[in-house]
């Protein structure tokens, strides 16, 4: 395999990977620091507190937008294929 088809496909790779993780972890960011404003407001210190909002949240954007991660790996897939069938 020449060496620019295997650095393309590093970066190919490296992006498609960041599309499907970006919408859970800034979900999961977001409603962390949402609930960490809210402990220090409160001033209620429980660890316990900032997980299960955080997993609610995550499995939410999972049942949303979870054909359309499923769509964009089987595109890559798909091309990652077409590509080592020419090589």
């Amino acid at each position: 395999m020449p060496e620019e088809v295997a650095l393309f496909l590093t970066s190919q790779m490296l992006i498609t990977a960041s599309k499907i993780a970006a919408p859970v972890l800034f979900t999961s960011l977001s409603v962390g620091v949402l609930i960490s404003i809210l402990q220090v407001a409160t001033q209620i210190q429980e660890m316990t507190l900032t997980f299960v909002p955080k997993i609610i949240a995550a499995v939410a954007v999972l049942l949303i937008a979870g054909s359309w991660m499923l769509g964009t790996l089987s595109q890559f897939t798909r091309d990652l294929f077409m590509l080592a069938s020419t090589v």
